[in-house]
Parts: C-alpha cells; sequence; structure tokens
C-alpha cells in the first residue's frame, strides 16, 4: 500500500499542468482560426518594411541602408525607394542617371511605380536620352497594372495623338478610371470632357460634379471653373454666395484670375459683402500678375483716395498685415488714475468758502483780486478787538 500515495500524489500534481497546456494548445488554435479568418476576408498583412518606414520619418541615409541589402537581392520595393533618394536628392547629391538605373532594375522586376517615374524621365529626357515613344510605352504599361498616374498621363496622349493613336473616347475612359482613383488632375479634365461633351456623352450635371471633388482637392484651376459654374448655375442649382468663397479661395492661393472676379463681386457686394477697399487690394494683387480688367476699374471709379491708399498697402503686405498705428503699442505719458478727479490745490472756485480758524472762529472767503485794481478793502465781521483770520 505504500507505493500508491506517491503515485496518487504524482497524478493529482499533474493534473493542473496537463490543463494548462491543454488550455494553451486551444488558445493557439483559436488564434490561428481567427487569423485565417481575418486574412480570408482582408488578405494577408505585408510584413514590416523598415526601410519604408525610416523614409517616411525623413532618415533617408538609414533608408537607404536598410534597403541596399535587399535591393541587391532584386527586392523592386527596395530599388524603387533607392531610386526616389537619389532622383530627389534625400540625404545624398542628386543624381537623376544613377535614380534611372535602379528605376530600370525595379521596372524589370515588376515595380509599376517605378516604371512610370521610368516614363517621366524618358519623356523629359531627364537623367536618360529623350524618347516620348518609350515614355508611351512605359505608360502604357504601368497603367496597364492600374496605376492611376500613368492612366492619366496615356489619356493625355491619346488626346495628343502623337506618341499615342489620337482617340478622345480612349483618352476619356482612361481619363474616367483614373478620376475614379481619386486623381485630383483626372477629376478636373474628365469633369471638363463631360461638360463640353469629348469623347464621351456631355452630361453638365456629372461634369460639374466631377470639377468639385477636383475642387475640393485644392486644385486651383478647378476651383476657379467650379465657382463659374455655381455662379452661371451650369450642371448645379445657381448659389453666389459659394461661388464667391470658392473664387476667395482660388485668389488666396494667389491666382490671379480668381483675384479679378473676386474682386468685381467684392465691389458691387454680389455673394459678399461689398467693401471698396477689399475689392481694390484684390484688383492690385492681380495687376501684380499681369492681369488688368477696365471693366473692373470701371467699378472702383468711385473709391475715396484714402480708402485706395489703403487697398495698395494692403496689397503690398499681403497675405501679412500691413504695420499701422493700430499695431503699435503705445507708450502712456500720464500715470493712470484711479477714482474721480480731486480739484487742483490752486482751484479757488473749490476753496471752502468759509475759513475755520484753530480758536473756532470763522472768516469769509477773501475776494478774488484783478489784474486792473487792488483787492478791495472790506469791514471785518467781527468786533475791531478780534485777532484777523488766517488762510491756512
Amino acid at each position: 500500500m505504500n507505493w500508491r500515495a506517491p503515485l496518487l500524489a504524482l497524478t493529482l500534481a499533474a493534473l493542473p499542468v496537463a490543463a494548462q497546456a491543454q488550455a494553451q494548445t486551444r488558445s493557439q488554435a483559436q488564434a490561428t482560426e481567427a487569423a485565417s479568418i481575418s486574412n480570408s476576408i482582408f488578405g494577408a498583412p505585408d510584413p514590416a518594411d523598415f526601410a519604408f518606414g525610416a523614409f517616411q520619418r525623413g532618415y533617408f541615409l538609414t533608408a537607404l541602408e536598410l534597403a541596399l541589402p535587399r535591393a541587391e537581392q532584386g527586392d523592386a520595393a527596395a530599388q524603387t525607394l533607392i531610386a526616389e533618394i537619389y532622383s530627389k536628392g534625400l540625404g545624398v547629391a542628386q543624381n537623376v542617371e544613377r535614380a534611372a538605373g535602379w528605376y530600370q532594375l525595379a521596372a524589370n522586376n515588376g515595380d509599376k511605380l517605378a516604371i512610370f517615374e521610368l516614363g517621366m524621365l524618358y519623356q523629359d529626357g531627364s537623367g536618360v536620352t529623350q524618347d516620348r515613344d518609350k515614355a508611351a510605352a512605359l505608360f502604357r504599361q504601368a497603367a496597364d497594372k492600374g496605376y492611376a498616374p500613368a492612366k492619366y498621363n496615356l489619356a493625355l496622349l491619346h488626346v495628343e495623338g502623337i506618341y499615342a493613336d489620337p482617340s478622345l473616347t480612349a483618352a476619356a475612359a482612361l481619363m474616367k478610371e483614373a478620376a475614379d482613383a481619386d486623381l485630383p488632375e483626372a477629376q478636373y479634365d474628365y469633369g471638363s470632357m463631360l461638360i463640353e461633351g469629348a469623347g464621351v456623352a456631355p452630361d453638365a450635371a456629372a461634369g460639374a460634379r466631377y470639377i468639385g471633388l477636383a475642387a475640393e482637392h485644392d486644385l486651383i484651376a478647378a476651383q476657379i471653373d467650379y465657382a463659374t459654374l455655381l455662379y452661371l448655375g451650369q450642371g448645379i442649382e445657381r448659389d453666389i454666395e459659394a461661388a464667391a468663397g470658392w473664387y476667395e479661395q482660388a485668389a488666396e492661393g494667389g491666382n490671379p484670375v480668381a483675384q479679378n472676379r473676386l474682386a468685381k463681386l467684392v465691389a458691387v457686394g454680389e455673394g459678399t459683402a461689398l467693401d471698396l477697399e477689399t475689392a481694390a487690394m484684390w484688383r492690385a494683387l492681380a495687376r501684380r500678375q499681369g492681369l488688368s480688367d477696365p471693366s473692373l476699374d470701371r467699378l472702383l471709379v468711385s473709391i475715396p483716395p484714402d480708402a485706395l491708399a489703403r487697398a495698395e498697402e494692403r496689397a503690398r503686405f499681403w497675405p501679412s498685415t500691413p504695420p499701422s498705428i493700430e499695431t503699435i503699442a503705445r507708450i502712456p505719458t500720464t500715470p493712470n488714475v484711479f477714482g474721480p478727479p480731486l480739484p487742483a490745490p490752486t482751484d479757488m472756485e473749490n476753496a471752502p468758502s468759509r475759513v475755520v480758524l484753530p480758536n473756532g472762529i470763522t472768516n469769509a472767503k477773501p475776494p478774488q483780486p484783478t489784474p486792473a485794481a487792488a483787492p478791495a478793502e472790506t469791514e471785518p465781521t467781527e468786533p475791531a478787538t478780534t485777532e484777523p483770520a488766517q488762510n491756512p
């Protein structure tokens, strides 16, 4: 019987360990199943790219150091990253020729960004011999891989009709794909094609909508055209206040056309408050960039000279506020007085009419002397034996 007790104790001690191992195995199985479900829905997560992370944070030399070993092993993403660093001179001396070499290696490995950027180099003749035909072929290759900027550039080549087949229909189809990929330039151009019916059936409402999307992406040309559509009510409900707002946003971006058109609205108070001085400021800014408008000059013919001078000063310092007397701190020349003001010591009008002497005797206030005559003598109010009153 003695051997059973140790065996029973050993069995009881092993039970918690076995249960713990079983629970751990079950937890791992559940985690594996959850990861499998997530991957089936969202796709497998990409491994961490430390080189790109360093690049995003501005540690370009670190990114280069981390990317080089991977690039030498044929990693297309690392090769493209190195090409970007040399192309833009980030942390290293700019070297477009070396960048072109890395772009070529990455393009050979199928990287769509590298294919597009290499096409841009061939189109401009930067770092390589200019070859527009090769550039068009590279744009087509990147567009086939779904790269939106390549689709946009290829669409422009179809419109140009020299290095690609002249076809507005093909251009509109590619432009729409790039616009639906949220590329502002494509949204603006495709919206214009819809309004004009170039390569696609005319649709003013859809055209205004695409141009509005480009305007919301801060594309100044789109902001101006969208403001005009709102002002005219073309393809969209007329809204002069919204038009003035878009003109103002483009004007603050420095566009002279927007500055000129905003000045006209402000000069007559259409869609915004009437303010001749502000209108003259916008006119001066547009003139500075070579845009003059006689019709705007007629609207501002009645502006006062002082308001015109202030407008010119505002334009000279724009977008900063011009220095003026209101913005200069004033040094006080007199001390601050708290409470009601007290009469001056020499103000005889505020002196008491009767003087109280230390011994309790009072005396009337003496009359004021005049420059023309000596003070008049008055009879004392008290007996002659009384001591004369003294003014304290």
